[in-house]
């Protein structure tokens, strides 16, 4: 009885995952193989046409550098805070989350008054006589990815500073005092150790940018497609839902395939992630 408690208690949990998340998406993509033409005539029609690909690979582009970057800022964040007393600690939490307590949508409009051409940051520097033309900030892939690192750092940081509390001080002391500068410390105690927290952050920052679909809308439009933007034009403008559950199948694909990568390399850098 013992041996199956565990699975009984879980049961109900796991059936209403299945029902309500993995049930539609295998219908999803089920509807993708019942094509006059072939089971997989869909997916060679997507990859059949270079605007398709182009989207594609954009969006895997778009959505490695954003979370390159936010590892890379959201790890120094993180870092300081866990490092930070604790009354000082508290508020910077609250600073680093507190874009979080705003809508996407509501983000992504401040981003273009701030990108546009009579926007803070042109006028900003027209007054300070850096430019005499305002450039053109948005609907560019810049301006996608910094408003999805600005979109997607907070949660890198609620990931790592939890992490990086839990690597004792002993250790970084234990490592100075056998001779090991910041720099040997750095890459052989703290971030094997935090190499769990990278790989979760990853994961949540590339699937929510590879999804996204609001903030590329609003800042890149049409000249920066991305896959998200893709499906929906596919399902609500043309109806073509076909089309549209081929893109989300082919989504479902690469996002477990790129968190298949992150984990093998996660066990690379530390043999004892799981």
């Amino acid at each position: 009885m013992k041996r199956f408690a565990g699975w009984t208690l879980a049961s109900p949990a796991t059936l209403l995952v299945l029902l309500g998340l993995v049930a539609p998406v295998a219908a999803t993509i089920y509807t993708t193989f019942g094509t006059p033409g072939g089971p997989f005539a869909p997916y060679l029609a997507f990859f059949g046409s270079g605007f398709r690909r182009t989207v594609l690979l954009r969006t895997i582009n778009v959505s490695l550098a954003v979370t390159a970057i936010a590892l890379f800022v959201g790890f120094i964040t993180a870092y300081v805070v866990s490092r930070a007393p604790g009354w000082l600690k508290s508020i910077l939490i609250i600073a680093a989350v507190f874009p979080l307590l705003t809508g996407v949508v509501v983000r992504s409009f401040a981003w273009l008054i701030i990108l546009g051409k009579n926007g803070i940051l042109n006028s900003t520097l027209i007054n300070l006589g850096l430019i005499t033309e305002p450039f053109q900030m948005l609907y560019t892939q810049g301006s996608v990815i910094v408003a999805m690192v600005y979109l997607f750092v907070p949660l890198m940081v609620l990931t790592l500073v939890g992490v990086l509390e839990a690597i004792p001080d002993d250790l970084i002391q234990a490592s100075a005092s056998l001779g090991a500068n910041s720099w040997a410390t750095f890459t052989q105690v703290i971030l094997p150790l935090a190499v769990p927290g990278l790989i979760v952050g990853a994961v949540l920052v590339f699937t929510g940018s590879f999804t996204s679909y609001a903030t590329p809308q609003l800042l890149g439009g049409e000249q920066v497609m991305m896959m998200g933007t893709l499906m929906y034009q596919q399902a609500m403008v043309t109806f073509d839902w076909v089309s549209a559950s081929t893109i989300a199948a082919i989504m479902v694909v690469i996002t477990i395939a790129i968190v298949m990568a992150m984990n093998a390399a996660a066990r690379r850098l530390n043999p004892m992630t799981v």
